[in-house]
């Protein structure tokens, strides 16, 4: 069964009105093979196992193996690798927002103490 990672996306299974959809069963065919699967959004379930299908034929044409079930691991790790390398970026990313996020915040404060230092010296002076 297919379960939802992408709410904005409204796989969650809510209808507009609020209430609970029952998922639809959507056939696949990875690899071959042809599966039956349940979920909330058939197109997002479609374009996963064509994600799939296509990396396991990828690994396939480039390996010496027709075991499907050696052909799927290999082509999880692929799709791990892909996902790791991914989040590795976005943590950099991250890093580098909050980095920039911070300079931004310190040179304000430090505009904002100086225009305070300005504003008053020319109070005292008027």
């Amino acid at each position: 069964m297919m379960q939802s990672t992408k709410p904005e996306q409204g796989q969650m299974g809510f209808s507009d009105s609020g209430e609970m959809e029952s998922p639809e069963f959507v056939s696949v065919d990875i690899y071959d093979q042809t599966y039956h699967l349940r979920g909330h959004d058939p197109a997002y379930i479609r374009a996963l196992a064509e994600r799939v299908d296509s990396k396991m034929r990828a690994v396939a044409s480039h390996g010496k193996t027709v075991d499907s079930l050696r052909v799927a691991v290999l082509a999880a790790l692929n799709i791990a690798d892909e996902l790791a390398t991914l989040k590795q970026k976005q943590d950099a990313q991250d890093s580098d927002a909050r980095r920039n996020q911070n300079a931004i915040r310190n040179r304000a404060n430090s505009l904002n103490g100086l225009l305070d230092s300005v504003l008053g010296d020319g109070r005292r002076a008027g």
